[in-house]
């Protein structure tokens, strides 16, 4: 008998299962458990057979299983795009819904840490795409704000594991708040996934880096399809803009892929970062919370200070930290913001900053110049980029990790899941 917090961590010994309720205890013994209640009277929790295999949990030729984990994710972004999309029409296709995406007042995504970072990608998508109304809350502040919500709004609840205990948490506050609850796990027998009234999985398969990679671009991958699903309920997307917007999603396994092609030259660029104190990412609009993510990655598995911050607050604090030991790294696709941030390389290389620059051939043509080093990403539909851009962040924070020595799957104070507050 064995007793675990996830049923990942169960799956190389296990496959039968039986989901314990809060309150509940057990007696375990060698030939068996007991479940008891709250009320300390024998419960009888149905055993399931879990889909998850210990099979799937390997190295592979991977020194790390998080290096395993950002090389399959051309892969798992497929997968998942597969479940919604329809490869004929590119027409995307969702479980049904508790609310009409038509009318739905407000969308609130809750979520912790980088699925946190997901949902603020997914508040640029949804009102910029589909005019519907966001608003990203961290769970751990959710329910002590005593927010406001909605009548007959939706709240969407993000999670890699679907037992995070802030996210659950949360959820069973916005449910007594009367609104409808949607989630996006990749587990869809989690807790999160059971209290859902619909659930929207991930096919990221198992992760045991503790560092989230293919799990957050998955989750990204499914904000997007419900983005369009969304704009075409509310008719802020035509069939044609639709459908632009699906072909540029089917394309981003094809760029993932490319993008792992830069893996030397990512590694040669975490030669420079692994001696520095302090990092600055930055970006604007979408990019903006890929370089939260960028910097969160860095600070997890290296533990180099690093801040993530919008390119365009930078003049309101942040450039005081600029100096020649401070790396600046600029997260700057080739889209409608890109002008500005463009002003803000400017700004920091006249300051003697070391600007490291991730954009396509286009970006790099024009600031190239002014970067120390730069990495030149394929070129991909803005409506992607986040994604996209995603996986470079991930990898240089990798290389920096192994180069510096520090236990890259399980970082020192770190758990895969969260289940206490």
């Amino acid at each position: 008998m064995y007793v675990g917090s996830d049923a990942l961590a169960l799956a190389p010994l296990t496959r039968r299962i039986a989901y314990m309720e809060d309150g509940d205890w057990a007696a375990i013994t060698r030939i068996g458990a007991q479940i008891y209640d709250r009320e300390d009277r024998p419960a009888n929790r149905p055993v399931r057979e879990t889909a998850l295999s210990g099979a799937l949990i390997g190295k592979g030729n991977h020194r790390h299983f998080m290096h395993k984990e950002i090389h399959e994710q051309p892969v798992a972004i497929g997968d998942t795009l597969r479940s919604y999309i329809n490869p004929a029409t590119h027409a995307v296709g969702l479980p049904d819904l508790p609310v009409d995406l038509a009318t739905v007042p407000r969308l609130t995504v809750v979520a912790c840490g980088t699925s946190y970072y997901a949902g603020l990608i997914a508040k640029y998508w949804l009102e910029k795409f589909a005019r519907l109304a966001v608003e990203v809350e961290i769970a751990s502040e959710f329910r002590y704000r005593d927010p406001v919500l909605p009548a007959g709004g939706m709240a969407l609840f993000i999670s890699q594991s679907g037992e995070t205990i802030d996210t659950l948490a949360a959820l069973r506050y916005a449910r007594a708040q009367g609104q409808k609850i949607a989630a996006v796990v990749n587990n869809p027998e989690s807790s999160i996934a059971r209290e859902a009234d619909v659930v929207l999985p991930t096919h990221a398969g198992p992760e045991i880096g503790v560092a989230s990679t293919k799990a957050f671009t998955t989750q990204l991958a499914v904000l997007a399809c419900l983005t369009i699903a969304a704009g075409r309920a509310r008719g802020a997307l035509d069939a044609r803009a639709a459908g632009e917007l699906a072909v540029a999603l089917t394309e981003t396994p094809a760029l993932a892929s490319e993008v792992l092609g830069l893996d030397e030259r990512l590694r040669e660029l975490a030669q420079d970062i692994a001696e520095a104190r302090d990092v600055l990412y930055l970006g604007r609009g979408a990019a903006y919370p890929v370089a939260l993510e960028g910097a969160l990655k860095l600070k997890e598995i290296s533990y180099i200070h690093a801040e993530g911050h919008p390119a365009g607050e930078m003049k309101h604090g942040p450039i005081a930290l600029i100096d020649e030991a401070v790396p600046v790294i600029f997260v700057a696709p080739s889209d409608a913001a890109f002008d500005k941030t463009a002003s803000n390389v400017q700004e920091v290389a006249a300051r003697g900053g070391r600007v490291i620059l991730f954009a396509d051939g286009k970006g790099i043509a024009r600031l190239g110049r002014l970067a120390r080093a730069h990495v030149e990403m394929p070129a991909a539909h803005p409506f992607v980029a986040p994604i996209v851009y995603t996986i470079p962040v991930q990898l240089l924070a990798y290389h920096v990790a192994v180069i510096k020595g520090t236990d890259v799957d399980q970082p020192r104070n770190l758990a895969k899941s969260v289940t206490v507050e």
